[in-house]
C-alpha cells in the first residue's frame, strides 16, 4: 500500500480523503491466503476476544469511518505528529489536514481499527480469524486482548521510528495488520507443525504446515522492510508486530503450554 500526498484521493469508510494513508499492508500476501487449520481449542470453550476484535474492526469500518467520512483519518497514526507531541505532550492544533485533532497517544491504538477499504479489512480479519483462536487459547481471554493491543502498539511505534525524518513522516498509518502480525508470530512459535489449508497464489488450494506457510510470509516481511527503501509501504509495522508477538508469547502463554508443538505425536 503506497502513501503520498494529495494523489488519487483514496477512499476510507466509503468516502474519499485528501491524502493517501500508509496502510499497515494488507495482511493477505500475494503468496497465500489462509482458509482454516487443523487445530482445535483446548483450554477455552470459544474465542470470544478474537471474535470481539473482528466485530470491533468491522464496526469501526462501517460505522465510525462510514459516518465520520474524511475526518475518520484523524484516528490514523502520523509519525511526524507523534514525534512532535510525544506520549504525554499536548495536542498540537491545526496540524492535521482533516481538521479532526486526536492525540497521537490515542492514535497509537485507534489506527489499528481503521481500514482503507473492504479488501483491506477482510484480509486482516481473515488472518485474525484463522490464527487468533489458538493464540487466545494459549493465553486466555484477557491476556490475549492485552497481547493484541501491545503488538499493534509495537507495530505503530516501529513504523513511526523508521519513518520519522523521512519524506513519508507526514503520511497517516491505518490497518490492523501490525497487531495481527504479532498473532501470526505467536501462532508459529506455538504450532509450527499444524497443517493449514491455504490458497497458494490465491487460487490453488493446498495443505501445508504452518512452518512453511507462515515462515515464508514472515521472511518476506523482513526482506521487504530492509530492502524496500523507496517504496512507501508500512512493512515496519509488520516487523514491529512480529517481533513483539514472538517475545510476548514466551511470557504470556499459560503455564504448561509448550512451544513449537512439543509433545505433538501426530499431525493430521
Amino acid at each position: 500500500m503506497r502513501a503520498s500526498a494529495l494523489v488519487n484521493r483514496p477512499r476510507i469508510g466509503g468516502r474519499r480523503i485528501g491524502c493517501i494513508p500508509f496502510q499497515a499492508p494488507r495482511i493477505t500476501p500475494h503468496v497465500f491466503v489462509p482458509l482454516t487449520d487443523d487445530n482445535p481449542l483446548i483450554a477455552i470453550p470459544y474465542q470470544f476476544v478474537t471474535v470481539g476484535l473482528i466485530v470491533a474492526n468491522v464496526f469501526a469500518f462501517f460505522m465510525v469511518e462510514g459516518i465520520a467520512g474524511p475526518q475518520a483519518i484523524g484516528f490514523a497514526l502520523v509519525p511526524a505528529e507523534f514525534v512532535r507531541e510525544g506520549l504525554f505532550g499536548p495536542v498540537v492544533a491545526g496540524e492535521r489536514f482533516d481538521g479532526f485533532d486526536v492525540p497521537e497517544r490515542v492514535t497509537l491504538f485507534s489506527y489499528m481499527f481503521m481500514h482503507a477499504d473492504v479488501l483491506h479489512l477482510a484480509g486482516n480479519m481473515l488472518f485474525l480469524w484463522v490464527f487468533g483462536d489458538n493464540v487466545e487459547d494459549a493465553m486466555g481471554h484477557v491476556k490475549f486482548l492485552i497481547f493484541y493491543l501491545l503488538c499493534g502498539l509495537a507495530g505503530g511505534l516501529a513504523h513511526t521510528f523508521m519513518m520519522a525524518g523521512t519524506g513519508f513522516a507526514g503520511a497517516p498509518l491505518i490497518g490492523a495488520s501490525g497487531a495481527v502480525a504479532g498473532v501470526v508470530a505467536a501462532y508459529l512459535m506455538l504450532h509450527p507443525r499444524v497443517r493449514l489449508w491455504v490458497l497458494v497464489l490465491r487460487f490453488i488450494p493446498l495443505k501445508v504446515s504452518a512452518l512453511w506457510a507462515l515462515g515464508a510470509w514472515i521472511a518476506m516481511q523482513f526482506i521487504m522492510a530492509f530492502n524496500s527503501t523507496t517504496d512507501p509501504v508500512a512493512w515496519w509495522a509488520h516487523v514491529g508486530g512480529l517481533v513483539c508477538g514472538a517475545v510476548l508469547i514466551l511470557f504470556m502463554r499459560r503455564t504448561g503450554v509448550p512451544l513449537f508443538d512439543r509433545g505433538l505425536e501426530t499431525v493430521a
